[in-house]
């Protein structure tokens, strides 16, 4: 793109009716909530469970693909690198959910019952982990690690904004590298507390993979739903053009591929060995009403999104690329609801109005946080000493 055309990006600037749709996405989600604790308890706390861990792994994906851009030195996503810094700032906010979650927890894990551990051999077996004393101390340990990240790699970053100390990009890389180990065994642990302790009686080693794969595959769709949202408003011209989008649709393919990979070999390996204590997991979803959730995930999480974005003229189709990216967020979603609600009814699928506007909820917070974040820093970290390499980013193959 010409260089006459460039428009320097500032803050996001933000209307009053944005912030009125997020504080009324808020409000519904809360009084929904509100309601479902009067009528139902445990389904307002499954419904909370599932909306708060969809919007944590966008936010600690953010945070993991900064790390990954300033470990590898990477160019060309400079310019597109604040979109999944404001991601990140949500995380405070997720960690206030998780105490709020602790309130609920008699509703969601069986272990937290004292008479039911002491009556089942393998709880009793499971409790020097699974207990609430050491459920409570990780959950704050983990905040407290990935905050502390946050606060390096995002503080370096805005710093940059102001000071253009180009040490600063240095300073970022064994940062990024002690945060990428901490979150390797950290989020595999935290998805292992939030979501396979829903069924304590269940082993599979892949699960932290998984649900790894889902995290950067919802990532990469929402920043190219929110990239797109200011190229529309005219934001990022001659910053971000298809050759960045190109990239991010590359990721959102390759991704796309790891969650199948991983959700096929944690299938697989458990139908094959036959094994109680593994297939308890799979009997009432691939069994009963649920089956065609199963076969959903397979269909619209992978099949549709690999075959739409198989080729290149694909990656670099707005349009394709919004609608692709849109249906692998609402995936997600029905991914993790597959997770955590047989563990309630197995006999029926209850996904309807609440769950709806439980996640609108916290889908308020979520947006009310990144574009309050974005509209109080430039949208792209002009003063990045590798700037010049992602203005003059093209993709080739």
């Amino acid at each position: 793109m010409a260089e006459a055309k460039r428009v320097t990006p500032g803050p996001l600037p933000i209307s009053q009716r944005l912030k009125t749709v997020c504080v009324a996405m808020m409000v519904v989600g809360l009084v929904t909530f509100a309601i479902m604790l009067m009528h139902d308890r445990d389904r307002a706390w499954h419904d909370y469970l599932a909306a708060y861990f969809y919007f944590f792994t966008i936010a600690i994906g953010g945070l993991f693909f900064t790390a990954v851009q300033h470990l590898t030195k990477a160019g060309w996503s400079v310019n597109v690198r604040r979109f999944c810094e404001s991601f990140a700032a949500y995380l405070p906010v997720a960690a206030v959910g998780g105490l709020v979650l602790l309130f609920g927890a008699h509703s969601l894990y069986e272990w937290f019952d004292k008479a039911k551990v002491a009556s089942d051999e393998l709880l009793s077996h499971k409790s020097g982990y699974l207990n609430p004393t050491f459920f409570v101390i990780r959950m704050i340990l983990f905040f407290g690690m990935w905050m502390f990240f946050a606060n390096k790699l995002l503080g370096f970053s805005l710093k940059q904004d102001q000071t253009g100390d180009e040490s600063l990009t240095v300073k970022t890389v064994p940062w990024s590298i002690a945060f990428l180990l901490t979150f390797a065994l950290s989020f595999s642990l935290f998805g292992v507390d939030m979501l396979m302790s829903l069924q304590p009686h269940w082993f599979s080693t892949i699960f932290g993979v998984y649900l790894f794969g889902g995290l950067f595959q919802s990532t990469i769709a929402a920043m190219i739903l929110l990239i797109q949202y200011c190229q529309k408003k005219g934001l990022l011209v001659g910053y971000v053009d298809e050759n960045h989008m190109h990239d991010l649709g590359k990721f959102l393919f390759a991704f796309t591929v790891f969650w199948a990979y991983i959700a096929y070999s944690q299938y697989m390996l458990i139908w094959y060995a036959n094994l109680p204590e593994e297939t308890i997991f799979f009997l009432p979803r691939v069994t009963g009403p649920w089956t065609i959730v199963s076969l959903s995930l397979l269909l619209f999480k992978f099949v549709v999104p690999f075959l739409a974005l198989l080729s290149r003229r694909a990656k670099r189709d707005p349009n394709l690329l919004k609608a692709v990216a849109i249906l692998i967020l609402i995936m997600q979603y029905v991914d993790l609801h597959w997770i955590i609600f047989p563990n309630l009814n197995d006999k029926e699928v209850l996904l309807g109005l609440p769950e709806i506007l439980i996640w609108a909820g916290f889908g308020g917070a979520f947006l009310f946080v990144v574009t309050r974040f974005l509209s109080r820093h430039p949208i792209v970290p002009l003063k990045d000493p590798r700037i010049q390499e992602s203005l003059h980013h093209h993709v080739v193959y």
